[in-house]
């Protein structure tokens, strides 16, 4: 049997300010094309099973839109593949506070497909000879887990569930950069099962020989750039899904291409350089970049600038980098702070603009709001307030 599993679609996510010539958010058109390029992918592959593991939707009440597109692109996996049952289980994102309020994930199944929202749920597929345990969130955080073990008398079991392994969390991640529930590799026991299918983690990764995270389909989270550098380290060649083969749980990863790039640009050490210096080195590495940073998502961190030949950086240039990018971020960091410790040892200790940066970044918020543009403004008022300060002594 093959099967296709796919997780943390994030429909509806919506980023910056820069919007299709319709009138929608760019970032949400780039996240829904991504899911249409896996569609259209699936109906060439033809799987037998598809799974969805949680995270289909960025929130609870996503945008009229993405109803509407995963509507229409779940109806095009059922006409084009009506012989492949569809598992959709609901993860963190798309999971009510409240029992009451209800999920707009039941609309689907008068497609057909089959919803798991709040409690596990085995479904058997008998001409797959198949049974699939399907845990969504809701499941995972309540007092008493279901206990997740398969069942008997069934060719192949699978485990499909949206939480994320307690040792595979990035440090620089809070746990509630995650969201999701946390789960051990004992609560998996994933030797009992043909195939375990993972979602809530954003970067491909094999729990086991036969569990494993697919990855989401964009770059849906404030920190991106930490799942670059994570994919980089992993040598995940970016986005995609899984194909998956059981028994055995041969997996063959599907490229799924990204509407634009992510660039990190090399950062400058911006130490004892001037202004005018410091503008030609940022011209430096936006004239360098492949692809250009015309509508790609950029950042460049430069480290070391002092508020003052912050000021004195020439704007109206950044700008222009801007305006050709859909998000390009110049990270200006100030310069570290020595301290003495104890009786003199030498120390370091954040500033404050630093301090400020790193709470508004792990801040939840809205996800209507850009973070990037959200930790900027914070910043730039408290370098203001500063300054006033400044001129007022």
């Amino acid at each position: 049997m093959k099967l296709a599993h796919l997780a943390d679609l994030h429909l509806g996510f919506r980023q910056y300010d820069r919007q299709t010539s319709r009138g929608g958010n760019q970032r949400e058109a780039d996240v829904a094309e991504a899911f249409r390029r896996a569609v259209d992918d699936l109906l060439v592959q033809r799987p037998e099973l598809v799974l969805l593991a949680g995270d289909v939707f960025h929130s609870v009440r996503p945008t009229n839109p993405a109803i509407l597109f995963l509507f229409q692109q779940l109806h095009r996996l059922r006409v084009g593949l009506p012989e492949s049952p569809v598992v959709l289980i609901a993860g963190n994102h798309d999971t009510p506070r409240s029992a009451e309020t209800g999920t707009i994930l039941k609309l689907y199944e008068a497609l057909g497909v089959e919803v798991v929202t709040d409690q596990a749920r085995r479904i058997s597929f008998p001409q797959l000879d198949c049974a699939v345990l399907a845990v969504p969130h809701q499941a995972l955080v309540q007092a008493e887990r279901p206990a997740l073990r398969p069942e008997r008398g069934a060719a192949h079991n699978i485990l499909v569930l949206h939480g994320v392994l307690e040792d595979i969390m990035d440090p620089e991640w809070s746990v509630s950069d995650y969201g999701s529930a946390r789960l051990t590799r004992a609560d998996l026991a994933a030797a009992q099962w043909d195939y375990v299918a993972l979602g809530g983690y954003h970067v491909r990764h094999d729990v086991a020989p036969n569990a494993c995270y697919p990855g989401s389909l964009e770059y849906v989270n404030p920190r991106a750039w930490v799942q670059l550098r994570e994919e980089a380290k992993q040598k995940v060649p970016g986005k995609g899904y899984l194909l998956v083969d059981v028994p055995g749980a041969r997996t063959t990863f599907r490229p799924v291409p990204s509407v634009r790039r992510h660039i990190d640009l090399p950062p400058v050490h911006g130490a004892g350089l001037t202004a005018k210096e410091l503008d030609a080195e940022i011209a430096r590495r936006v004239a360098g970049s492949k692809p250009p940073i015309d509508d790609q998502v950029v950042r460049l961190i430069v480290y070391d600038v002092a508020a003052g030949t912050a000021r004195d950086l020439d704007h109206p240039t950044i700008r222009q980098y801007k305006a050709r990018a859909l998000n390009f971020h110049l990270d200006l960091r100030r310069p570290e702070q020595r301290r003495v410790v104890g009786v003199g040892a030498p120390g370091q200790r954040h500033t404050l603009p630093d301090t400020l940066r790193e709470f508004l970044t792990r801040r939840p918020l809205d996800a209507d709001l850009n973070r990037d543009a959200f930790v900027r403004l914070g910043v730039e008022y408290l370098d203001r307030v500063g300054g006033a300060a400044g001129e007022q002594g």
